[in-house]
């Protein structure tokens, strides 16, 4: 992109975030269940289950995410660190939600409880493996692969659909979500993480933001990858260095919100 495509983008961009980017177009989206949990240390607790759980139809998601939380009160952190492994089997073992049935879901809050006695709390687990030759894009791919292996290696599982790899190409788009929900702070998202800088997160790549981004023409590739999202995020990068994914909630509403088409977006942003 040239300076002048650059400055038009941000231009588009920048109206439809300072439309949209408001906690009333949240809904239906399980980043919703965070604003109930004003400690950090909770909301991370939160915000990884959401986002782990949020594949399927949103109202499945929402039902899913509600249904886990429950039990847990007020103090999710509290509940993991007392809670016995037989409690959790007792209380999520009949647990079910399309392709995550009870087992994995023990397994996974397991890894999340031995997680936070191990390295304090959940963002000290993403802060780990830095390396001083990584540096943005490198470093946040390295930080969640070390994550997710030391989560399947903490809950005793080979794999998990909960977790995805970013090794293995995926998008890793849950992921990514998260890491935006923790890191940035603005009306919408709720943030209280310190060790990731917004210029280092990564698109949370799905089918919406994908179809858009190409509307766009920040992207040429034929499918959602790893090196798709890490394609879109630079050319979001130039747009908007110090937070280069400042605008995926406004964008992302067009196709989720009924009263918003994906269809509109180019016309909007680029006029």
């Amino acid at each position: 992109m040239n300076k002048k495509e650059i400055k038009s983008l941000k231009r588009g961009l920048e109206g439809l975030y300072k439309r949209y980017n408001k906690r009333c177009y949240v809904s239906p989206d399980p980043l919703e269940f965070l604003y109930n949990y004003k400690n950090p240390l909770d909301r991370e607790v939160v915000g990884l289950i959401a986002s782990s759980l949020a594949y399927g139809r949103v109202a499945q998601i929402l039902s899913a995410v509600r249904l886990l939380l429950k039990p847990m009160g007020k103090g999710p952190r509290d509940f993991l660190l007392s809670i016995s492994d037989k409690d959790l089997e007792a209380l999520f073992s009949d647990y079910n939600h399309r392709f995550t049935k009870g087992p994995e879901i023990v397994a996974f809050l397991k890894a999340l409880q031995r997680a936070i006695k191990k390295y304090g709390s959940l963002e000290g687990l993403f802060s780990m493996g830095d390396s001083i030759k990584e540096k943005g894009v490198e470093r946040t791919v390295s930080r969640v692969t070390g994550a997710v292996h030391e989560l399947l290696s903490l809950g005793g599982l080979e794999k998990s659909f909960l977790l995805p790899d970013p090794l293995k190409k995926s998008a890793c788009k849950r992921l990514f979500l998260f890491l935006r929900w923790m890191v940035r702070r603005d009306e919408v998202d709720p943030g209280g993480w310190k060790s990731f800088s917004p210029s280092e997160l990564i698109v949370p790549l799905d089918t919406h933001m994908f179809h858009i981004s190409k509307s766009l023409g920040l992207t040429q590739k034929r499918q959602a990858s790893l090196k798709t999202a890490i394609e879109i995020t630079n050319a979001f990068r130039a747009i908007n260095p110090e937070d280069p994914v400042k605008y995926d909630f406004v964008l992302t509403r067009f196709g989720i919100r009924d009263e918003l088409s994906r269809s509109e977006v180019p016309d909007l942003v680029l006029g």
